[in-house]
């Protein structure tokens, strides 16, 4: 069965830093990139960062930049979002998806079921 579970959200102050776990099971980690998304009240799901466990491969949406980094211990299957400098803004539901990227659009194996991060002003 193909797995990911998220872990490591909470209650943060702003400035304060959180860092969310991504573990997979069930399925060839380095086949698939790892990305998190997020999803605000009354938002639309957007992008946070990417990572290709094959290769090291990273990218980041621009309001993040500098603040996170996305990294991958492949003897875990787990891929790891350091979130420094939290902001307000950066509250959200928190998920992770393995998926894989075929004529430019992105074909998702497995979702996780999220992990809330709250950032208090």
């Amino acid at each position: 069965e193909v797995q990911l579970v998220e872990s490591g959200g909470g209650l943060v102050q702003a400035g304060g830093s959180l860092r969310l776990s991504c573990a997979g099971s069930g399925f060839t980690f380095a086949d698939y990139l790892i990305g998190w998304f997020r999803q605000a009240p009354g938002k639309e799901r957007e992008v946070v960062s990417c990572i290709s466990s094959k290769d090291d491969m990273t990218t980041y949406a621009y309001s993040v930049k500098g603040r996170f980094t996305i990294y991958s211990d492949n003897a875990k299957n787990t891929v790891y979002l350091q979130m420094n400098s939290l902001k307000t803004e950066d509250t959200a539901v928190y998920y992770c998806n393995a998926h894989q990227v075929r004529n430019g659009f992105m074909v998702v194996l497995q979702w996780g079921q999220g992990t809330q991060v709250t950032v208090s002003s």
